[in-house]
């Protein structure tokens, strides 16, 4: 039957198994319609009696079921040769990388984490079922190429040639003749090695000592060659496959034979097989790397990964992000840390025609330095010492999506320079390759810095400035919004019930005053972190948060005598000053332990490496 994009396919046969009878029929709702015949089992040993006498194509296969479970039913599936290529696509609750590894050991080419959903089903479902063909391609391709070499061998024969002690040639066939270009009076008495094999496949001269045929001359032994070319009369290169043999004569070797045939055709079928096989390795590594990048966004998401509140300042952010969205246009997210600018790109991406396909995330400042063009553009083996491997790049695994640049500020100026080339361009290279690739990416950048003054200072390219600040988006501070205190605590308790397992209602009349008079110099992942660890201490339903946890905000004013006047007037911290105070005050806290469960960095929602970064940045060191 004709698919979306017009291609016709024969139906393929689908095996849905899950002991759930409510999942079955969502799954087969999912799939209706879609070109497959499909097949229910309510429990493995029904889906293994149809597996053997149907031998679907594809099982979409429940891991948890009474009697014989997922993995036993995968791994009889693989030990039956009539079975070993139907490709098995776990479904399963179970989310620990233990079980995945579990699945996949035993035969499984992919997870699907319940609850799923269709579009993820489906999308997943079409993929592996066009590798599957691709793959069934390829080997009856092989089939015809070596059968085809099989008749090129019976209907041209094969040259064949003698050459004397000197390396003269004393004879050639018809065969040879027509393979060469030569006529059998132009060779013979020539030279071997400089009429046919002066030149090597890379066009460097062929040391008379290291030909094969001369050295049979000398050893008798028998060699045999498909890397080495003959040159034509009309000076073509000859990929041949040869053979050659000494001829003992009565007192010294007095000669070899050469059989030899060309073997173009079939070195060019099996440069466009290699070539077909490294593109299905290509799609296989990019499909697992979107894989990832899907798993980690249904496992990530953040407490406040939906933006929530009706403040005003909030509204017109949110409106200018719905306008912006159905466009191409790079935008630029400012914002202080923990206001959920990634939240902010992710709406974007969700209200765009781009929605289909992946959101990268990338932050720019948790990568080392050394490996920020490798995670960007993605390298070719051998690039450098550790690159065992092509890697596909987060621009490529973006294509025909969008990509989200998180701390866009802390990227060096050299890799601004290739930045820039695929915002002008839409085309990147990878590391230590010479070939352009185009890509189709729509750019989303954040940053909690001032890029102007970076600009100012120097250390913010100005063209690249100005190409990320088409559409700037300011993210408000909570303590620009603090009426959306009341919605952000109940949605945290909300999740937080059901994750602890205990009711929790809302806060006590006190704490919710703490809460609204405190100016959150953390944003929403600081007001997420009190109130979860609240949460955890709480014996009721409704929450008492500790005064220790939300200081009180005369701290963050100081008195500051001006010099031309007797008057005191306040002078307020810069942010930088604040975030200094708080990282200290938590650091001291907690002994001033950085990393672990129970460090600062995991209170302050951030990774080890860009808390000591900071510290570092602001002067913090700790007290001898």
């Amino acid at each position: 039957m004709p698919l979306k994009n017009g291609i016709s396919r024969e139906q393929e046969t689908l095996l849905l198994v899950d002991d759930n009878p409510t999942n079955l029929q969502v799954l087969y709702q999912t799939l209706e319609g879609r070109g497959y015949k499909l097949l229910l089992a309510k429990n493995g040993e029904d889906a293994l009696n149809i597996a053997r006498k149907i031998q679907p194509a594809l099982v979409l296969l429940d891991i948890m079921m009474p009697g014989m479970d997922g993995y036993a039913v995968c791994r009889q599936i693989k030990n039956e040769p009539a079975l070993a290529d139907t490709v098995v696509i776990f479904l399963s609750a179970l989310d620990d990388v233990a079980d995945k590894v579990k699945g996949f050991a035993v035969g499984a080419v992919d997870y699907v984490a319940k609850p799923f959903q269709a579009e993820e089903v489906i999308a997943r479902v079409e993929t592996h079922i066009k590798i599957r063909r691709l793959e069934q391609t390829l080997a009856q391709k092989n089939r015809q190429l070596e059968e085809d070499n099989a008749i090129i061998l019976e209907s041209m024969g094969e040259g064949l040639l003698g050459v004397d002690r000197q390396g003269r040639i004393t004879f050639v066939n018809p065969a040879g003749e027509k393979i060469t270009g030569w006529s059998e009076a132009d060779m013979v008495g020539k030279d071997f090695h400089e009429l046919l094999m002066h030149t090597d496949p890379q066009q460097q001269r062929y040391p008379r000592d290291n030909n094969p045929v001369l050295q049979t001359l000398v050893d008798q032994q028998v060699r045999h060659s498909d890397r080495d070319i003959f040159w034509s009369r009309d000076g073509q290169a000859l990929p041949v496959e040869y053979t050659v043999t000494a001829i003992n004569g009565t007192v010294d070797i007095s000669s070899a034979c050469v059989v030899f045939k060309d073997i173009s055709e079939r070195k060019a079928r099996e440069q466009a097989l290699n070539q077909a096989l490294s593109t299905v390795k290509e799609l296989k590594e990019k499909l697992q790397a979107e894989n990832v990048y899907l798993q980690e966004e249904i496992r990530n998401e953040q407490d406040y990964g939906e933006i929530i509140g009706q403040s005003a300042a909030l509204k017109k952010t949110l409106e200018e992000a719905r306008q912006v969205a159905m466009t191409d246009t790079t935008v630029l997210i400012n914002g202080e840390s923990g206001t959920g600018k990634e939240s902010m790109a992710r709406a974007i991406h969700q209200f765009s025609p781009r929605k289909d396909r992946p959101l990268i995330k990338v932050n720019c400042g948790a990568i080392p330095e050394s490996l920020v063009e490798s995670e960007l553009f993605g390298h070719v083996k051998g690039a450098f010492t550790s690159a065992v491997s092509d890697r596909t790049g987060h621009f490529e695994l973006a294509d025909k999506g969008t990509i989200f640049l998180d701390e866009i500020g802390e990227l060096s100026l050299d890799v601004q320079v290739k930045l820039l080339r695929v915002l002008q361009e839409q085309e990147i290279q990878r590391v230590g390759s010479g070939e352009v690739i185009k890509v189709d990416v729509r750019i989303i950048a954040a940053t909690n810095r001032d890029l102007k003054q970076m600009v100012d200072e120097g250390q913010f390219r100005m063209d690249l400035y100005y190409r990320l600040n088409v559409f700037p988006l300011t993210v408000p501070p909570l303590r620009e919004r603090k009426s959306d205190i009341p919605l952000l605590m109940e949605k945290f308790l909300s999740r937080l019930s059901r994750k602890l397992g205990k009711p929790l209602k809302g806060v006590s009349d006190v704490s919710m005053e703490l809460l609204m008079d405190y100016d959150w110099p953390g944003n929403i992942r600081e007001l997420q972190n009190v109130i979860e660890r609240s949460a955890i201490l709480a014996r009721s339903e409704i929450i008492d948060i500790d005064d220790a946890l939300v200081p009180v905000n005369c701290s963050q004013v100081v008195m500051a005598q001006d010099d031309d006047s007797d008057t005191a007037r306040p002078r307020f911290k810069t942010l930088a000053e604040n975030e200094k105070d708080y990282i200290i005050s938590v650091l001291e806290k907690l002994n001033w332990v950085i990393g672990g469960k129970k460090g600062a960095a995991e209170v302050l929602d951030i990774p080890s490496s860009t808390l000591r970064s900071r510290m570092k940045k602001l002067g913090i060191e700790r007290p001898e």
